[in-house]
């Protein structure tokens, strides 16, 4: 697997919460390598590994969907009107390139008022004050355009120096490609006991493909692969993660105790370079969901450290994409029945 090649692939396809379809497709069709029994359900991209019904049966889990927004209205001068789908930041959101996502793909620009014209620069519009320009009347654009189609930001994935990639939905298509990859490392081994991928739906709207694909799957133990903070030059610290310094693990008291410690320890023996990330409550992750599921699953977030979330420019490290990956392909080479 070329993993750089492969985050860009699975980031580069439109995948908006709520239409995942295109990339739920593309992911199902790399899952395939790994396995045949895979499927999507209900949105989520399912597939089965180890032996069926042999304890524990372990799921791993990326969601598969990105932050856009959806068309709201068509005004009488062809201007669409939107709303969010997922949490967008409305300070970066002017001028910025879209694509409409209709019965043909649209080019639209979020429409900004000049500086020289502005008579308060500061001020962040409300989601209900910002229209897309989309060159069109309203009757061409009815043609092409309908409400609820989705839109995405228009910046494909482009390399950084180094190992570092810049894009617009790498949160979470790098967590898919982690789990891919930790697949090709274990793929020669004989599993016996169960284990289950997931590739969830609508994480951005309160993870909601978790909460029934957990609920399907019923698994022991969960392990949510998801992005984390990586520091900026106006952060702290003890808030983020750094890049470049591997998977973040998770301790938090809505996580298994024992579960995070595990990983960290597997990390160490196996000197794979890794951080830990604490979190007083709820994780904001899909983990949330799992670790209440039925009557409880043991559940960690593995994340990867990501610059500028929810924004058309997140940026991440391949390098900590593979070791992410390597984490996961030890743990599920050392459980045992």
């Amino acid at each position: 697997m070329n993993l750089e090649q492969t985050i860009i692939q699975l980031a580069d396809t439109s995948g908006v919460s709520g239409d995942e379809t295109k990339a739920a497709e593309l992911a199902l069709e790399m899952l395939k390598e790994f396995t045949d029994d895979c499927y999507i359900r209900n949105g989520n991209v399912i597939g089965h590994l180890g032996k069926k019904g042999t304890k524990p049966h372990i799921m791993i889990d990326a969601h598969i969907d990105q932050i856009g927004f959806i068309v709201t209205y068509i005004t009488d001068d062809g201007f669409l009107k939107i709303s969010n789908c997922g949490g967008i930041d409305r300070r970066l959101l002017l001028a910025q390139q879209v694509t409409v996502l209709g019965k043909e793909p649209v080019t639209g620009i979020v429409c900004a008022i000049p500086p020289h014209l502005s008579t308060d620069e500061s001020k962040v519009p409300e989601m209900d004050e910002i229209c897309i320009d989309i060159g069109m009347t309203k009757e061409q654009a009815e043609k092409v355009i309908s409400y609820g189609d989705k839109i995405v930001f228009a910046t494909g994935c482009k390399k950084l120096q180094g190992d570092r990639i810049t894009g617009a939905a790498l949160d979470d298509r790098c967590g898919v490609a982690a789990i891919l990859r930790a697949l090709e490392i274990i793929k020669d081994n004989k599993l016996d006991y169960e284990l289950t991928v997931m590739f969830s739906t609508q994480e951005e709207l309160g993870e909601r493909g978790a909460k029934i694909g957990v609920f399907d799957i019923d698994p022991d133990i969960a392990l949510a692969v998801d992005v984390s903070f990586a520091l900026t030059s106006d952060d702290s610290e003890i808030k983020c993660g750094k890049m470049g310094k591997g998977c973040m693990i998770g301790f938090a008291p809505t996580l298994d105790k024992e579960l995070s410690q595990q990983f960290k320890a597997i990390a160490e023996k196996n000197s794979m370079p890794y951080q830990i990330e604490v979190m007083n409550g709820e994780t904001g992750t899909n983990a949330d969901r799992f670790s209440v599921n039925k009557s409880g699953v043991k559940a960690v977030t593995l994340s990867i450290p990501l610059k500028y979330m929810h924004t058309p420019v997140e940026v991440i490290s391949v390098s900590d994409v593979e070791n992410t990956a390597q984490l996961i392909a030890a743990y599920l080479q050392e459980v045992t029945v």
